[in-house]
């Protein structure tokens, strides 16, 4: 019985772990690139590293905000889309995890969708989204969109965050 168990396991882990962090080949400039529902662990990947680790390390998103994020009582979840062929998601995405690493988020709480060039994914998780532009920032509270960040920042990443935020927090 525990051998049976054992393999299943295995086969329910390995099934499960190659849903996610999908590369493939870029038509346009022949270099990998990821498709569909990722986590983080796939910019450990030499082919995201280079460009990941670099904007992380060098974001440092301002203190003060990040204090009035922290005080935001609102249950709310991310969900990011982007391409790793583009060059907006390549200088956000990194800067965006460095600010939620900031505020402790749980990791659980943040969906990352990569996207073709056409801004399809492996599946239409992303069709019903009206994903235009990448990166795109949704943030949500519970079920319901609050707001969008869409390619660049209108101030920073954590003042428009702090935007959104506080904006539901007043509406509540």
């Amino acid at each position: 019985m525990y051998k049976i168990f054992t393999i299943l396991l295995i086969v329910v882990f390995t099934i499960t772990a190659q849903d996610k962090n999908q590369i493939t080949i870029d038509s346009k400039s022949g270099k990998p690139m990821l498709v569909g529902l990722c986590d983080r662990d796939a910019f450990v990947d030499t082919n995201f590293a280079w460009w990941f680790n670099s904007g992380y390390k060098f974001y440092s998103p301002a203190d003060s905000v990040i204090t009035l994020l922290s005080e935001i009582k609102l249950d709310y979840s991310i969900k990011i889309v982007m391409g790793t062929w583009c060059s907006d998601s390549r200088r956000e995405v990194p800067r965006f995890y460095r600010l939620l690493d900031g505020l402790k988020f749980p990791e659980a709480k943040v969906t990352l969708i990569n996207v073709d060039r056409k801004k399809k994914g492996l599946d239409a998780s992303v069709d019903d989204l009206n994903i235009l532009l990448v990166p795109t920032f949704i943030i949500y509270n519970g079920s319901k969109e609050i707001g969008r960040i869409i390619e660049t920042p209108i101030t920073s990443l954590e003042n428009d965050l702090l935007q959104i935020l506080t904006k539901t927090s007043i509406d509540k």
